[in-house]
């Protein structure tokens, strides 16, 4: 059986590599992508391992590389990335890789260090010409007439003291700082000043109106002027103090104005030229990065590689002459020569006149799983491997998973109408899936729609399908073939009438409708829903029973290839025939019923005649004696059908007893047998104890060799699971009304949408209606999306997907593997990529 069903043959092989083309081969394997190297030295310490110097300097190129990237992109300039993956550089390569990381380095460090050098002055300027500025105001008012206002500061700043002995002294020179401070810091420095200078200073302050750059992190930030009024130098350093406290910056301030104009024309021909010095600057930053920019992509998937190959020679071992590397890794049985010839194409890269040498290994370990996939069956794949990894060559869902998880969605989410619009959705994202690809995002809900849109087109075509079976477009009918029904009602009666039921003696011509369900259950307003709920009630059990049928039938598979005779005869076999006998047979009585009863058949086959299967089914494994039927009826629908219900029930009730006891019995007497011979008989030992799966030499060289697990525990084991396979069986069918219960919810929520919302725009007349049907259909358009197809799709598809994992997926899959993780560049740099974008 192909791959497709059961996971990849696996062998353990062990590689023998010169030293001097161990990287060219590593680096060749790395392409291929298909062989999963296991750590040789699990004890070895990170930092002891041979090239741990190697991935060092790589990890060092990377920092470099992520500087860059990240001064391109504050830039804003545009990364080349022409999807090609180049090839892994030689060792030797690697020094021009560093000398050339290095110079961008160093040269875009400088160039930020002088640039921003050249801001800070700038700034500095900047500050001082609007001090310049504004002081000149406040000194201009002063002379220019308001006189008044300074008589009465200096008054306010000069003590009793100080203004007897200015009498005699002169007037008195007040003193004062000019500087520029945060805005937001210009309440608190006010208010600490006046309590600091017990308010024996004067301040002016006057708004920056345009924001300046901080050169340290390139912010705007707003700043305002101020000016300090004070007397005597206790209160100028007090005042220059408080400055600091709050990070305010002080810049000289002449007191003449002609010494200020010639100051401000001096700073104003500085900040032109720094200017010009800050373009020149920016240009020759621009442009470094412009070069680095076409090469950053490149760059980044070398030096991965490179270090993926140094991490990957750490795990080898080094043999005793130091010119050989051993490594042992996982290989699919099919690649081998594939990666024999890989080994080739790298040993003649590398010079080396010494062929590598690949062994096989005979190992008792459990091989990783390996499954193909490609783009399409990778998002289903992805499904099973949610749940649980198969156990190395364990029957795969998946192939199944492809047909039937789509199907048992539609059952819930059948409307034609909405199933079009998910298949048109996953249908433009497959046909755009290429751009889509290369448009990389962080987010999660659009990567996780792109990765299921294979499921999402599946999904919607089934639905689709489903739609047409239910004869459902958004809650409404389509009438291809006519009608098989006749009425007698009048036009009025139909449309206003809420009571109208259908009546099969008198209205049905006897024909089946050619597909789906007739449109004129539509109108039938009575018994419309009792008719749904009757035939989404009884397909749901039917579908519900052959797909765990189909479980247990997969379960075969996993017994005959691990030649498990016992759990084949005493676990399968039992499973099988109680689930047929009582569940299947069920689902025979529905079809009887169909066949037999029908409103238009004559008494004893009559619609009134017709028994319940739920009463039928009860009373069969109660034993119990069914009712008196009606006058002229039938108490069974077929001749014998007590003494075949009542056999039905004892051999399925004598099943229990074999799943429970029959195996563990067994067990213990092989081993009783084995004990003894004194000698272990290997055949029946293995066979009666690979109670779950065990794996001959001949499938990979891998097997189950494990301690002897205890016979209580196989007892208990036995119990738990003989227990829940028979309560399962009960739950898991009733599990399988979801698809009834969810179907009739979408079915109703559409309608109530169409009644509650649509139907009021269709009712308005005149230009008047059409502006109000717009608004009405564009609501009602953006509820349909919101909720019937995303909300009602969600929940549709995670109970599938229950469905899957739990009622079908327990039958025979117990994914108690681990996944084939090969070494593979495409995985590694995929990976990196995404982390250095988080």
């Amino acid at each position: 059986m192909g791959s497709l069903f059961r996971s990849e043959e696996m062998a353990l092989c062990q590689l023998f590599l010169q030293s001097e083309a161990a990287y060219a081969c590593v680096s060749e394997l790395g392409e291929l992508g298909l062989v999963q190297f296991r750590d040789l030295n699990p004890d070895v310490n990170a930092f002891q391992r041979k090239f741990v110097n190697e991935v060092r300097r790589c990890d060092e190129m990377e920092r470099k590389l992520r500087y860059l990237e990240k001064e391109i992109k504050k830039d804003g300039i545009p990364m080349l990335d022409t999807g090609e993956s180049p090839e892994a550089p030689q060792p030797r390569e690697m020094i021009d890789l560093e000398a050339t990381f290095e110079k961008l380095e160093n040269e875009l460090r400088e160039v930020n260090q002088n640039a921003e050098a050249l801001k800070r002055n700038f700034l500095e300027l900047t500050e001082l010409k609007h001090i310049l500025r504004k002081t000149q105001v406040f000194f201009d008012e002063q002379e220019g007439g308001v006189n008044q206002t300074t008589e009465s500061m200096t008054r306010a700043l000069i003590t009793d003291e100080a203004r007897t002995a200015g009498a005699s002294m002169g007037p008195v020179q007040l003193g004062f700082v000019a500087g520029v401070i945060l805005r937001e810091r210009l309440p608190a420095f006010e208010r600490m000043l006046w309590r600091a200078c017990r308010g024996n200073v004067f301040l002016r302050q006057a708004m920056i109106e345009t924001p300046l750059e901080d050169p340290t992190n390139g912010d705007q930030v707003h700043k305002s002027v101020f000016i300090i009024f004070f007397q005597g130098d206790q209160l100028k350093t007090r005042v220059k103090k408080i400055c600091e406290g709050f990070r305010a910056t002080l810049y000289p301030c002449p007191e003449a104005p002609a010494d200020r104009r010639e100051m401000a024309m001096g700073v104003m021909t500085r900040i032109e030229d720094l200017n010009t010095v800050l373009g020149q600057t920016q240009d020759h930053r621009h442009r470094v990065l412009v070069a680095a920019a076409k090469n950053l992509k490149n760059w980044f998937v070398k030096v991965r590689k490179i270090k993926a190959i140094y991490h990957t020679l750490n795990l080898f071992n080094l043999d005793v002459t130091q010119k050989c590397l051993i490594a042992e890794c996982w290989v699919p049985l099919l690649d081998i020569e594939t990666i024999q010839l890989a080994l080739r194409r790298g040993t003649e890269r590398s010079g080396s006149s010494v062929p590598p040498i690949l062994n096989r290994m005979q190992t008792f370990e459990n091989p990783p799983t390996y499954n193909r996939t490609n783009k399409f069956t990778k998002a289903f794949q992805a499904l099973i491997d949610a749940y649980g990894v198969a156990s190395y060559r364990e029957m795969n869902p998946a192939p199944y998973t492809i047909i039937t998880f789509p199907f048992l969605f539609a059952v819930m989410f059948g409307d034609l109408g909405h199933g079009a619009i998910m298949a048109l959705f996953g249908l433009w994202m497959i046909r755009k899936e290429k751009g889509l690809a290369a448009q990389k995002t962080d987010n999660e809900i659009w990567n996780i729609f792109f990765g299921g849109r294979y499921i999402i087109f599946l999904m919607g075509v089934f639905s689709m399908y489903t739609g047409l079976i239910y004869n459902d477009i958004f809650s409404k009918s389509l009438n291809i073939f006519g009608s098989h029904w006749h009425l007698s009602y009048n036009k009025s009666t139909v449309m206003e009438n809420k009571f109208l039921q259908l009546s099969p003696k008198g209205d049905y011509e006897g024909a089946p409708y050619p597909f789906g369900m007739d449109p004129i259950w539509q109108v039938a307003g009575a018994n419309k829903i009792i008719f749904h709920n009757a035939y989404k009630m009884k397909i749901s059990i039917i579908f519900g029973v052959i797909h765990m049928i189909f479980g247990v039938v997969m379960s075969w598979h996993n017994h005959t290839y691990f030649r498990n005779r016992i759990s084949l005869l005493y676990e399968f076999i039992p499973q099988l025939i109680f689930l047929l006998l009582l569940f299947f047979y069920m689902v025979l009585l529905m079809f009887i019923k169909w066949i037999k009863f029908a409103a238009t058949n004559d008494k004893p086959y009559s619609e009134a005649c017709a028994p319940s299967i739920l009463i039928t089914f009860i009373d069969m494994v109660l034993f119990n004696t069914p009712k008196p039927p009606p006058k002229r009826c039938e108490t069974y629908m077929f001749f014998g059908q007590h003494t075949i219900q009542v056999l039905f029930v004892l051999v399925a009730v004598g099943c229990i007893p074999v799943m429970l006891l029959a195996k563990p019995l067994l067990i213990m007497q092989a081993r009783k047998q084995a004990n003894e011979e004194v000698q272990p008989i290997a055949g029946a030992t293995s066979d009666a104890e690979a109670g779950g799966m065990s794996n001959g030499g001949s499938h990979g060289g891998a097997g189950g060799h494990e301690e002897e697990e205890e016979l209580s525990e196989i007892f208990i084991h036995q119990s738990i699971h003989t227990i829940e396979y028979v309560l399962g069986s009960v739950s898991h069918t009733a599990s399988y009304l979801r698809l009834w219960a969810l179907s009739l919810a979408h079915a109703q929520l559409a309608e109530v949408l169409w009644t509650m919302v649509l139907s009021i725009g269709l009712k308005q007349e005149g230009p008047v209606g059409g502006i109000v049907l717009t608004c009405v259909f564009a609501f009602w358009a953006i509820l349909t999306v919101g909720i019937l197809v995303l909300m009602e799709g969600l929940s549709a598809f995670l109970h599938t997907l229950r469905l899957h994992w739990v009622e079908f997926q327990s039958k025979f899959y117990k994914g108690q593997g681990y996944a084939f993780q090969p070494f593979s560049f495409d995985a590694i740099i995929e990976n990196g990529a995404a982390a250095a974008e988080e």
